[in-house]
């Protein structure tokens, strides 16, 4: 399917402008990719949560191997 050509131009003008932002971004994720996991900068109390919801993956993360990968939600159990 074709995109109108007002969206087309639109979403055209989008990505010239917002070019050179993506390609730091995309340059600042690559350098993040090769880096190790930081969790032990992570306060103990946030270090705990991520252990308790953990299940089996808690050895992975205890030996800092492996990426990190989170799921953001409006839920907070601390409230």
């Amino acid at each position: 399917m074709t995109p109108h050509p007002v969206l087309a131009e639109v979403t055209g003008r989008v990505a010239e402008r917002s070019r050179d932002a993506r390609l730091e971004y995309l340059d600042r994720m690559r350098r993040a990719r090769s880096a190790a996991p930081q969790r032990a900068s992570l306060p103990c109390s946030n270090l705990a949560h991520v252990f308790a919801a953990a299940g089996e993956d808690k050895a992975s993360l205890k030996g800092r191997r492996g990426p990190n990968v989170a799921i953001v939600t409006a839920y907070n159990d601390m409230l």
